[in-house]
């Protein structure tokens, strides 16, 4: 994995241009950030073969008709870490982490909205778990093609405008076929995949599957997002927040988070706790100075649930680690 330092100042700026357009060409990137094409081409190659960087091709979940869910289980020590492998292994998981010390697991899971999750029913009864809670994200502040770097990323506005892709219309999604799931699949697994590999997946000719990712992308069913280990921007501490916050200042409370700089993702939930986030910050004191800060001035806050991610076994796109 590369390290912060050897990070520079063309590196971030990839990494923003494709926090942009995650399909964008290496030629389209390199006009805006005036260097050359195989410059752009080269330094993404490094990014990724290293795991630095990777473009994954996402769905919003009501955008297929499904719901998304964060599970948080606990199990006795023993089992924690054997367990988190076993959920990091299956098709319907995505960001499985281990939490707390490794005493606490967190993934997330979809499902269909009138089904409970099939982990829901297995997890109680699995052996050494001691509990689980479901929470059932209703409403996202921040996230999805929105990453960290969007917020503290070196590209000036009108750069970041040239790369950024007209805004979707989900008014209307579109009937998905089994070749897009296909498709959706395939580029869950490589975002910047050639048109060529995925109408071999598909069974389409190139120019059908640019035109269906186009009509996929136009209306809101499927965006781009670069997964990254935060800590190439010198975010050493990752944490999730779960926080309780009175109803009437849900939505000014969770609208003033997805503003901090240290927000990669909130979002409205269902379950004991109905605000959730997760962060990245530069070390224990200033996770400490942020939740004595910015995270103390929210409106409606009464309660809060610190809990700092100890290892990601899998993220969204990937395979387990």
């Amino acid at each position: 994995m590369v390290e912060s330092h050897e990070y520079d100042e063309l590196d971030r700026k990839i990494l923003q241009a494709l926090q942009l357009d995650g399909r964008a060409s290496f030629s389209a990137m390199a006009e805006v950030l005036d260097v050359s094409g195989q410059t752009v081409k080269r330094r993404y190659a490094r990014l990724r073969a290293t795991g630095a960087v990777r473009v994954v091709g996402l769905s919003y979940p009501d955008s297929v008709g499904e719901d998304e869910w964060y599970l948080r289980i606990r199990a006795t020590p023993d089992a924690t870490e054997t367990l988190a492998r076993a959920l990091a292994r299956r098709g319907e998981t995505t960001w499985v982490h281990l939490t707390s010390g490794s005493t606490e697991i967190v993934c997330v899971t979809r499902n269909d909205p009138d089904a409970e999750p099939a982990l829901l029913r297995k997890l109680p009864q699995t052996p050494r778990v001691t509990s689980v809670s479901a929470h059932c994200i209703l409403h996202t502040f921040y996230g999805g093609e929105q990453g960290p770097i969007t917020k503290i990323g070196p590209l000036s506005r009108k750069q970041a405008e040239r790369l950024r892709p007209p805004p979707a219309d989900r008014t209307e999604p579109p009937s998905l076929t089994q070749a897009d799931r296909l498709l959706l699949r395939a580029l869950g697994e490589d975002g910047r995949a050639t048109y060529q590999d995925l109408a071999t997946v598909t069974g389409w000719s190139p120019s059908t599957v640019q035109r269906r990712l186009t009509e996929l992308r136009r209306t809101g069913v499927l965006y781009f997002d670069v997964d990254q280990d935060p800590r190439l921007l010198g975010h050493r501490t990752l944490a999730m927040l779960w926080l309780s916050v009175t109803p009437a200042s849900l939505v000014a409370a969770g609208q003033a988070l997805a503003e901090h700089a240290e927000i990669a993702f909130a979002a409205s939930t269902t379950g004991p706790t109905n605000l959730y986030a997760t962060i990245s910050c530069d070390g224990t004191r200033a996770l400490h100075r942020y939740l004595t800060g910015p995270v103390a001035t929210l409106p409606g806050i009464t309660g809060i649930e610190t809990a700092p991610i100890h290892r990601t076994l899998k993220r969204a796109g990937l395979a387990p680690r």
